[in-house]
């Protein structure tokens, strides 16, 4: 579905118009034939909206009543023009412009894999219960997942966020909910976690592969999400046990890394719109700064491991990057790249990210925890990094035209 829109000034309330609608199989010409119609009669045009689904389009036309005595001569010859055309329409009497939209005004972008009609009913039906209206629908991709916007007004942001990512739940469907205007398309600085976000993998697990305490790793793991450890102490706790393993190693976890879906795809075109993109991460630079390098990223900042003599200490360098130093390090890539806070974008997994994600502009909680999906500003739970770009209004279309170009 495309759609487009343009309207004139205000009109007064009581200036009676007409809503011209046609409807049919889409064609070329339809457009400037329809208004090449009503130039004849003076009409002013109020309002234009027009969209198209698998070849069938509806165009709306509100215009300005004609002189006196010539709306009878408009209608017939309007209808005699769409039959000619193999099209139908509709001419409808009223006054003045359309009804204003409510106060508060938010976008809502469902995703679903597939997006059933059962859930798109109740996601509708839940905007009209918080006393939202939905002003229009449009599709931003049909792939890897379907994604569709609404534009909704008269009720704030965060009631109907909390509202629809509670059904999101039950539907088993993605809903994020942002405030509409200028403060969406502002934002321009995405800043990531690394492990299980912007990589499939635990660096440090990939790591204690070669070393052989994986089973060790893991219980320090479960111990510190019990609560037992704080993050710096699970940090320490972990890497003493990579003590002694050589540092060529360092080269084979950076091969096995794997990117998550859509990565690249992200990346790019965020760097083609003119982000600036970071990541940060509990793990450690060894393998983010060939991250960096490998996927042109702007900002990367992690823990590093101590090597001496060729070999690992069990022991990390510098300032340890946990939950709040991930937040620190969002304001500091903020502060280098001029962007606000309000402009910053942050995507995590993990209790680690939740600091950073209540920092940004818009926090994401990429496949994660329930309490971070609770505490995020909106969540994808479907395995494609690149579905984040829908939250920011970027079309699947965009996205590949830009790569059809090759925009840089």
């Amino acid at each position: 579905m495309s759609a487009s829109q343009t309207s004139s000034s205000d009109i007064p309330a009581d200036v009676p118009t007409l809503l011209v609608k046609i409807f049919g199989k889409d064609r070329p010409g339809i457009t400037a034939g329809l208004f090449d119609t009503l130039a004849a009669y003076s009409v002013d045009v109020v309002d234009i909206e027009q969209v198209v689904t698998r070849g069938r389009m509806v165009l709306c036309a509100l215009v300005t009543e004609p002189p006196p005595g010539l709306e009878g001569d408009l209608r017939a010859t309007v209808h005699s023009w769409a039959e000619s055309m193999k099209m139908q329409a509709e001419i409808i009497s009223g006054l003045g412009d359309n009804r204003p939209r409510g106060l508060g005004r938010s976008l809502v972008t469902v995703l679903g894999h597939p997006l059933t009609a059962e859930a798109t009913a109740a996601i509708a039906a839940r905007i009209t219960k918080t006393g939202g209206n939905i002003d229009r629908i449009f599709r931003l991709a049909k792939y890897p997942v379907t994604a569709v916007e609404f534009a909704v007004s008269g009720v704030e942001t965060e009631p109907l966020r909390t509202a629809l990512v509670t059904d999101a739940a039950r539907l088993g469907i993605d809903v994020a909910v942002v405030a509409a205007g200028l403060y969406r398309r502002a934002q321009r600085l995405v800043v990531m976690d690394v492990d299980s976000t912007l990589i499939q993998d635990e660096v440090i697990e990939l790591f204690a592969a070669h070393a052989g305490c994986e089973d060790k790793v893991a219980e320090v793991t479960a111990a510190a999400m019990r609560g037992e450890l704080d993050f710096e102490q699970s940090l320490h706790a972990r890497v003493a046990l990579l003590e002694g393993l050589d540092a060529s190693v360092v080269d084979k976890v950076r091969s096995e890394v794997r990117l998550t879906p859509g990565a690249r795809t992200l990346i790019r075109t965020l760097k083609r719109l003119g982000y600036q993109v970071g990541v940060v991460s509990g793990g450690f630079t060894q393998v983010t700064d060939d991250l960096k390098e490998r996927l042109g990223l702007d900002f990367a900042h992690a823990n590093t491991l101590e090597i001496v003599d060729g070999t690992l200490t069990g022991k990390v360098t510098g300032e340890i990057v946990d939950r709040a130093g991930k937040a620190r390090l969002l304001r500091r890539f903020a502060a280098e790249a001029g962007v606000p806070l309000s402009q910053t974008v942050a995507i995590g997994d993990g209790a680690n990210d939740l600091d950073m994600l209540n920092a940004a502009g818009l926090g994401v909680a990429f496949n994660a925890k329930p309490v971070v999906r609770e505490a995020a500003h909106a969540a994808v739970n479907f395995p494609f990094l690149d579905t984040v770009l829908y939250l920011l209004g970027v079309t699947r279309e965009e996205v590949e035209a830009a790569d059809t170009l090759d925009i840089d």
